[in-house]
């Protein structure tokens, strides 16, 4: 008699940074024939990913914010508990094996029912810093998996259950790995990838268009700039790079992104724990500008170990300007 694998149950947060581990989690399941499914917030797959799952839950999530608006921390404390019931529901029906929470606080409803329901539990951390949620449920889950071998705010209960796995990527980020660095002859093209994600696309689409206008009109004629840029700043950056004659490409979302990075020289980007990953797995020489007054600095942490291990320059944005944190050593010219 043949017995079908246990289901897992993923839990992660909508934005890419938690989803795309999560992707490329539930493709290595797939593989090995376990069935999965996803919980996250009501902003579902916002990133058109086509999730690998057997089917995809949304359950009221919210952050809870300043404790100093009592009003605020009331009504997020209320949507969760609303999402630890209906997580529990789920679970029942669901039972699965394990639960594995991405991040984000999406995953809180899960991992809280999972825990009052005896699931087995562990938790995966995309970035330098443990997240806010992470620590809220790390106590409890059975193992931590990190993604840089060391990660701050882990104390030393938590550190003996840590374990160093990397962060997953996607088969896409995979098979983009397998495309040489393309050729850079003299006079050549250079092709530039700059991407913000959802926090990011606005400041680099008023900061990227002038800057690149100061560069030689020979180096400009040679770009090829790839740029996301909000919808409403798309016609914005389009103006500006072509008054610079630079040829662009300017749109608010490239669904196969891995493939755009491999085919760039240089890639400019905020410093989301996927899209670090994302670099370090393809290949690519970066300059990355973490976003500021972020939670714990997270951004910050990871575009460092990026950049101190010879991979990227990390420049902060400071109120004062821009400061090169760690530059990348080892990176060629490019112009």
């Amino acid at each position: 008699m043949t017995h079908e694998p246990p289901s897992i149950l993923l839990a992660a947060g909508g934005t890419g940074g938690h989803l795309f581990p999560a992707y490329a989690l539930a493709e290595e399941l797939g593989r090995r024939g376990y069935p999965v499914d996803l919980v996250t917030d009501m902003r579902g797959d916002r990133y058109g990913t086509g999730f690998p799952a057997r089917s995809v839950y949304q359950l009221p999530a919210a952050t809870p914010g300043s404790k100093r608006n009592p009003i605020a921390l009331a009504k997020a404390s209320f949507t969760l508990l609303r999402g630890i019931r209906r997580a529990r529901n789920l679970l029942r029906s669901l039972k699965p094996a394990a639960v594995v929470g991405f991040g984000g606080y999406p995953t809180i409803p899960p991992l809280v029912g999972a825990r009052m329901l005896g699931i087995p539990s562990i938790i995966h951390e995309q970035n330098a810093v443990l997240g806010r949620a992470n620590r809220a449920l790390a106590r409890h889950a059975l193992a931590i998996a990190t993604s840089f071998r060391k990660t701050k705010k882990l104390d030393d209960a938590l550190e003996a259950k840590a374990r160093f796995t990397g962060n997953p990527v996607r088969d896409a980020v995979i098979e983009a790995s397998r495309t040489p660095y393309p050729p850079l002859d003299p006079g050549g093209p250079v092709r530039l990838l700059v991407f913000g994600g959802s926090q990011g696309a606005r400041f680099f689409s008023e900061a990227v268009p002038p800057a690149l206008a100061t560069l030689p009109q020979p180096v400009r004629q040679r770009l090829k700039l790839v740029q996301q840029a909000r919808p409403e700043d798309v016609a914005s950056v389009t103006a500006e790079t072509a008054a610079a004659g630079i040829d662009a490409e300017i749109a608010p979302f490239f669904k196969g992104l891995p493939q755009v990075m491999a085919d760039s020289h240089l890639v400019i980007a905020r410093a989301g724990a996927s899209s670090v990953a994302e670099l370090a797995v393809i290949g690519r020489p970066s300059i990355l500008v973490p976003l500021p007054h972020s939670l714990d600095s997270d951004q910050l942490e990871n575009a460092t170990n990026l950049a101190e291990s010879g991979g990227s320059w990390c420049i902060e944005h400071r109120a004062e300007g821009f400061v090169t944190v760690a530059p990348c050593d080892g990176a060629r010219s490019l112009v």
